[in-house]
């Protein structure tokens, strides 16, 4: 039987977006990252608390509009959770969704499709 599994991680960060008409200068969040994926069995815990973990120490304390994987693009909530989303699906876990909070009053959800 399958069923679905929640983690949560904190993680620090430095971001600034620099858009057409808006540019701010960098700052940080205490972020939150939470995500779900769907496991099989029991002893599959190990392999996504494994993936969300490296998600988490390869932006942990950067600044995110460094990152290569988000070259030219702005360091958003919506962003990263796509990024966190689409690694836990690399690591061949089937995500339901990532959530990503940027502050207490902020945050997005990136989500599997619907029959994905």
């Amino acid at each position: 039987m399958a069923f679905v599994l929640s983690l949560r991680r904190a993680f620090v960060a430095d971001h600034f977006h620099d858009l057409p008409g808006f540019q701010e200068d960098r700052h940080g969040h205490n972020w939150e990252v939470e995500a779900a994926v769907e496991l099989d069995r029991e002893a599959d815990e190990p392999a996504f608390s494994d993936a969300l973990d490296a998600w988490v120490a390869a932006i942990d304390y950067r600044l995110l509009n460094d990152r290569p994987e988000l070259a030219g693009r702005n360091p958003t909530a919506e962003l990263l959770a796509e990024q966190a989303f689409l690694h836990l699906r690399k690591a061949t876990l089937r995500p339901r969704w990532v959530r990503i909070r940027e502050k207490s009053n902020y945050w997005a959800l990136c989500r599997a499709s619907e029959g994905a």
